[in-house]
């Protein structure tokens, strides 16, 4: 540890004892609200069919899902900044309470443009569960211990993107598409009750001087080049010309965002922070796991139900073994960098196990049987498993107490962004792969989504024979495209220069 990161820790007084006690007082707390936040994310994709039959309006249902990723994208550095002025706990029970707002007018919306409005109001709150309940971790534990519980909460974090899309399936078909946002509801009083618990601690001394402009830039920044990767994903033609405009404003306020926080004596990002090689390249590395990770489990099922391997009974199971395997790798590596303190050896490997697990799924996704597609999944599931504990714990490490909330909020934007980015390269990768093969392939692809594998029967054993090979290349480029992602996180991880905490 630097001495910079020394006199930080130093200065915010001394840390409590790690205990047994410490453990049930604040893991309880702070693991349902990020639960909450990160199956969010996901548990509305299972759910949309349904929204869609009911509200209509299908042109516009993916807007119910980038809206959320809009708000708790802009969120995130916003609360870890007011999380350093005025305490993290407050800022907690802010967060909770936009967030039930956001759910409740979910569950009574008339319209998918009422419902994606309110998703957006959710999403203000969910950003902020998320960088707070990192912080929070950052406050309360002693850094060496911090890989331990970054470990569960990792473990947390992912097990929700995996678990997501099961759960809403389950809700949606036994009580509903409202059920789904409902059901946070009582959830979320819950973890007020659990917040209550922790210890308030004050927020740092000093001359408030927000930086709106930041913000505003910050904003303008994101909004662009999400609604561009939505775009991407259609891979039309005739909307290149509105992707490049949102990718040149998305350039320009990058440039004045930069300008700006170089400038404010009291930046929304961390500039200074994010200049240091440990620190970006963790964030980098960050990226690449969102990236990796997201799409890899949002198109898992479609991928089984495409390809004939599962029923959709059984890919519950499928994202069930995905979930245990990524909670066991990242409370193990949690462990390991507590007792050794060594952090980047561990993805280091698992970055290299997730690489080769794509590289498999590339060339043998077609012959596999659901049984082998199971232990496949638990494989990269546990090479992933090893990198979100890392990443948090490298970036609190660095940026000391003082900063936790804004090395917070880099940490979850970084997380979100590679998610953006990786399921949008996916989604343009398989479809333009189709594109190029055979048109018609894409056509037929479409109607296997609809009405089922079944869709195949009507052609001949000859046509459906190179359909399937066009679909199984498809996937092949797609996946190959995740496992270099993969190698880019290794990389990464390989060269960081803050190896231990």
């Amino acid at each position: 540890m630097s001495s910079t990161t020394q006199s930080s820790e130093d200065i915010s007084g001394a840390f409590p004892a790690d205990t047994r006690g410490m453990f049930l007082r604040v893991f309880p707390s702070i693991m349902l609200p990020m639960f909450l936040a990160i199956a969010d994310q996901t548990i509305v994709a299972t759910a949309l069919p349904a929204i869609a039959g009911s509200l209509g309006d299908v042109d516009r249902i993916s807007w119910i899902i980038v809206s959320y990723l809009i708000a708790s994208t802009i969120a995130a550095p916003l609360y870890g900044y007011l999380g350093d002025r005025f305490g993290r706990r407050k800022l907690m029970f802010f967060a909770l309470g936009i967030y039930v707002t956001g759910a409740i007018l979910n569950s009574l919306a008339p319209s998918v443009t009422v419902l994606a409005i309110s998703r957006f109001v959710q999403g203000m709150g969910g950003g902020g569960l998320m960088s707070m309940s990192q912080a929070l971790i950052g406050e309360v534990v002693p850094p060496r211990q911090r890989g331990k519980y970054q470990g569960y909460l990792a473990a947390i974090s992912v097990s929700a993107t995996a678990f997501g899309p099961l759960m809403g399936a389950y809700m949606t078909l036994t009580f509903g598409w409202r059920s789904v946002f409902f059901m946070n509801i009582p959830a979320a009083l819950i973890a007020v009750l659990l917040i209550m618990r922790l210890q308030a601690r004050p927020g740092s001394r000093g001359e408030w001087n927000f930086d709106f402009a930041g913000l505003l830039f910050f904003a303008a920044f994101i909004v662009p080049t999400l609604l561009a990767l939505q775009n991407v994903r259609q891979f039309n033609m005739a909307i290149l010309p509105m992707i490049a405009a949102l990718i040149a404003i998305a350039l320009v306020a990058l440039f004045l965002l930069i300008r700006q926080e170089k400038r404010t004596p009291s930046p929304l990002l961390p500039i200074d922070l994010m200049r240091q090689r440990g620190v970006w390249m963790a964030q980098l590395m960050g990226v690449s796991h969102g990236a990796v990770l997201t799409s890899f489990v949002a198109f898992m099922p479609l991928y089984l139900h495409i390809m004939d391997i599962a029923p959709v009974q059984k890919i519950g199971w499928v994202l069930l073994t995905c979930t245990a395997s990524i909670a066991t790798s990242s409370m193990l590596t949690g462990r390991f960098i507590t007792r050794t303190g060594m952090t980047m050896i561990v993805p280091s490997f698992g970055l290299v196990l997730g690489c080769l697990s794509m590289v498999n799924f590339a060339f043998n996704s077609s012959h596999m049987s659901l049984t082998q597609v199971m232990m496949a999944v638990s494989v990269t599931a546990i090479g992933l498993g090893t990198v979100m504990s890392v990443v948090q714990v490298t970036i609190q490490t660095i940026a000391g107490r003082r900063k936790l909330g804004a090395a917070a909020g880099s940490t979850q934007l970084a997380r979100t962004v590679g998610a953006a980015v990786g399921t949008a390269l996916f989604a343009t990768v398989l479809f333009a792969s189709l594109g190029a093969a055979d048109p018609e392939a894409m056509n037929m692809f479409a109607r296997i989504l609809e009405q089922g594998p079944a869709t195949l029967d009507a052609l001949t054993p000859q046509r459906r024979e190179i359909v399937m090979g066009e679909i199984a290349w498809a996937f092949h480029n797609a996946y190959l495209m995740l496992a270099g992602i993969s190698a880019c996180g290794a990389v990464l991880a390989w060269l960081n220069p803050s190896r231990k905490v």
